[in-house]
């Protein structure tokens, strides 16, 4: 039988998660997309050299399961460097490059989709990489990839579970503490899983709406 007291009773440490868990959405969402923009601009200018290093860059954390990424930042890194690493900062780096790969396909897939001659007739009007990009292309390329965007910072939020194994108080190490110590594993598991559809659904209804006005505007 499903026993409700067991939420109540320990409703702070829920909440307490939940917050863990948005404050590194939010800020490892934020971080993702201003390096995720840099790395998808790498992989369009003219230099051999940025585009590998984009495209590597892209290709690792891609391909890179993120539980090992957060794992060897917060376990594996600090031996190399010589340095100690908190979990926050652990946490963080690890959500941050990692959805940043993700963005930056986004984002480049997003410009390219643009008319090329758009960009000559930039040119030929004198202005840079740097102008043409952030006046006539990007705003155009915006509209775009909100959809995908958004789909993937929903997949980010999720992502942040994986937090707990290295005892990040997210929801879910929240639960895993609850349910250790209740024997109540189906009741904490199950209203986990009721608070993410709580957030995430609407979230969700939120990114077809958009991209149903994407496709209107094309």
């Amino acid at each position: 039988m499903f026993d409700f007291s067991v939420i109540i009773q320990n409703w702070p440490l829920f909440w307490k998660g939940l917050l863990v868990t948005l404050f590194y959405s939010a800020i490892s969402i934020s971080a993702g997309l201003f390096i995720g923009l840099i790395v998808g601009l790498m992989q369009l200018t003219g230099s051999r050299l940025l585009k590998t290093i984009g495209r590597v860059y892209v290709e690792i954390f891609r391909n890179i399961p993120l539980l090992v990424i957060l794992l060897w930042i917060y376990y594996a890194f600090p031996i190399f460097a010589g340095l100690s690493i908190t979990k926050f900062w652990a946490g963080f780096a690890g959500l941050s490059l990692y959805a940043a790969a993700f963005y930056a396909e986004i984002l480049r897939a997003g410009v390219q989709s643009i008319d090329p001659g758009q960009t000559d007739a930039t040119t030929a009007l004198g202005m840079t990489y740097y102008q043409r990009m952030r006046r006539v292309i990007l705003p155009q390329a915006f509209r775009r990839m909100i959809p995908p965007l958004a789909g993937q910072s929903i997949i980010q939020i999720k992502n942040t579970t994986l937090m707990s194994m290295i005892t990040v108080p997210d929801i879910l190490y929240q639960a895993s503490y609850v349910s250790s110590f209740t024997y109540r594993p189906m009741e904490v598991y199950t209203f986990v899983g009721i608070m993410f559809l709580a957030l995430l659904v609407p979230l969700t209804l939120v990114s077809r709406k958009l991209e149903k006005i994407s496709e209107a505007v094309k």
